[in-house]
């Protein structure tokens, strides 16, 4: 073997070991892989109940409304839920979350299957799991520092959960079309209820969790559930990092809501060429049988590369690195890609340009949340994330409205690139006015 081949051999075992090495800990390797296994399947109920509701329904009225009554439990339900994930053990906490979503899951199942499923029954179960995961959120984001003992791996640990993340987002809703598309929803729904019980055994495997009891700081009366919101708000960097997420997830995230519109309407012609490309001649790749929905394919896909890449990225930091530089960067370049993708008319330019919305989007937000843990006393992690957790669902689901209704008013372009101009703006000033977060290792 030359030494060249030896070279690049002993490089990547460098870089397998740096950048995934908070899965030496026996607990967040158990957790890694139970939890890939059932976000795929989250995914893939996702999509399947987008094609029910319209099947029901046939109005878009009603998916807006499905998403608007998961939103409702969001702020009472996190609150209190960060503030049991501070007061009993976190393991705990997601377990009899996972549980009530894995039921939740087979309900939909059974009465999908059974042809009783009705819209209502669809909005009540949708309340559920709203309610579910807004307790689950904080308690798991507060977890993960357990998972790897202590803050020395956190980083690494949540960029794997964001990796985690984005393919589970690719592969979950590609494997739901085809069952949908050969079997019905109801497949979909009972094997996203199967993939729970992989999160929940290696729940119950986990051994010597870390537990703090937090009983004694105001347990007996209502303050307890507001301590986190008032030590988020009281202190500069974690109040600075969740309203830099926040104001983004209101004017910047929303762009997903647009994209049928970019690639059915906007990039449509210039597409062309790379769907014949693709699914006509000689080096035809698919069948084609709706060859109008492979552009929104395509730029989906560039921008779950560009989130994956972004993740490894992140996971492949070291204690040194200046993690504050890394989040200023992905916050001024998340909206500034995103104007310039809304005023391109090239589709080549478009995706790479998705490819950087997608790696800036991970690296704003995996370090944002990396950050904030480093910042928050292990007593108050909880009811912290559970703060920041409330603030960018809720505001990315009413962000997903005021881009709706700004599109129909200015259109899609102009939609997209003011609220990305203002994100960046907001962006711009935190970096330059507040100095001490860009300077955060």
């Amino acid at each position: 073997m030359s030494i060249t081949a030896l070279q690049g051999r002993k490089y990547l075992r460098w870089f397998l070991n740096r950048t995934f090495r908070a899965l030496r800990h026996r607990n967040y390797r158990l957790w890694f892989v139970g939890q890939s296994i059932s976000l795929i399947g989250t995914w893939m109920q996702a999509v399947a109940q987008q094609v029910l509701v319209y099947r029901l329904t046939g109005s878009a009225a009603a998916l807006g409304m499905v998403n608007f009554v998961a939103l409702i439990p969001l702020m009472p339900f996190s609150l209190w839920g960060g503030a049991v994930a501070d007061r009993l053990p976190k393991r705990q906490v997601v377990l009899m979350a996972q549980v009530v979503m894995m039921v939740q899951a087979f309900v939909l199942a059974g009465l999908t299957w059974s042809g009783q499923v009705r819209i209502g029954h669809i909005y009540v179960l949708a309340f559920i799991l709203g309610a579910a995961n807004a307790v689950d959120m904080p308690a798991r984001q507060a977890m993960t520092v357990e998972l790897v003992e202590g803050k020395e791996d956190l980083t690494n640990a949540i960029g794997l959960n964001s990796a985690m993340f984005n393919l589970a987002r690719a592969v979950g809703p590609a494997v739901a079309g085809g069952l949908v598309a050969t079997v019905g929803e109801a497949v979909a729904f009972f094997i996203n209820a199967l993939t729970f019980l992989a999160v929940i055994a290696s729940l119950l495997a986990m051994r010597n969790l870390p537990y703090v009891y937090n009983g004694s700081i105001e347990t007996r009366d209502g303050a307890y559930l507001w301590q986190g919101l008032r030590f988020a708000l009281g202190q500069e960097i974690p109040r600075l990092l969740v309203a830099l997420v926040a104001l983004s997830a209101l004017l910047s995230m929303p762009y997903s809501t647009l994209m049928p519109v970019f690639a059915q309407d906007i990039l449509l012609k210039s597409a062309r060429p790379v769907v014949a490309a693709l699914c006509e001649g000689p080096l035809e790749v698919f069948s084609c049988r709706a060859p109008e929905a492979l552009p929104l394919g395509l730029l989906l896909t560039a921008v779950g590369v560009g989130a994956v890449l972004a993740a490894l990225t992140v996971s492949s930091f070291s204690s040194r690195t200046q993690r504050g530089a890394w989040l200023t960067l992905g916050s001024l370049g998340f909206p500034a890609t995103l104007i310039a993708f809304a005023f391109s008319r090239s589709f080549l330019l478009s995706l790479g340009l998705m490819f950087l919305v997608g790696w800036f989007f991970v690296l704003q937000n995996a370090l944002a949340n990396t950050l904030l843990q480093l910042h928050t006393p292990d007593a108050f992690r909880g009811r912290v994330m559970a703060v920041y957790t409330m603030t960018v669902q809720g505001m990315m689901r009413l962000g997903g409205l005021q881009a709706g209704l700004m599109a129909d008013w200015l259109g899609a372009p102009l939609a997209i690139g003011l609220g990305a101009l203002v994100s960046l703006t907001f962006s711009a000033l935190v970096a330059f006015r507040r100095p001490v977060l860009r300077s955060l290792g």
